[in-house]
């Protein structure tokens, strides 16, 4: 009911209170406030359990399309269409297994293939006004 108001407004809603009602009608009218608000929400769930008392079976057929309604209030179309589109695969291009920037391949640390158990040693970094080699497989 209350799940939009944050505490800054609560805060706000005190301060005007106290300013409209004064410090000495304050808490009576807290008081009060909480008193109708507990009221209200027996009156509820009483009404609630009557109806679910009357209906029987048929108000759990009457809930469930309010609760698909009040599923569709947290829609988010991008999550919808990954779902659709990868089964709800949680990684669907496989970019957990990315480390130091290459992505971790059945057992391969993504250099050409090897293998994880292969070790090759990193390149040199260039030198000033030197070239990089010419990759005779990147043709």
């Amino acid at each position: 009911m209350f799940d939009s108001v944050g505490w800054g407004e609560i805060l706000v809603l005190i301060i005007a209170g106290l300013f409209i009602l004064g410090p000495e009608r304050l808490p009576e009218a807290a008081s009060w406030l909480a008193k109708s608000v507990k009221k209200v929400r027996d009156f509820a769930t009483g009404a609630r359990e009557q109806l679910r008392e009357e209906m029987g079976p048929e108000f759990d057929q009457l809930r469930k399309p309010l609760e698909d309604l009040r599923g569709l209030r947290n829609f988010d179309p991008k999550r919808v269409v990954t779902q659709h589109l990868f089964d709800g695969d949680a990684d669907p291009l496989g970019l957990k297994g990315i480390t130091n920037g290459s992505p971790n391949l059945g057992g391969t640390n993504g250099t050409n293939g090897h293998t994880v158990g292969q070790t090759q040693a990193a390149p040199e970094p260039l030198k000033p006004g030197e070239r990089p080699p010419i990759d005779p497989d990147a043709t």
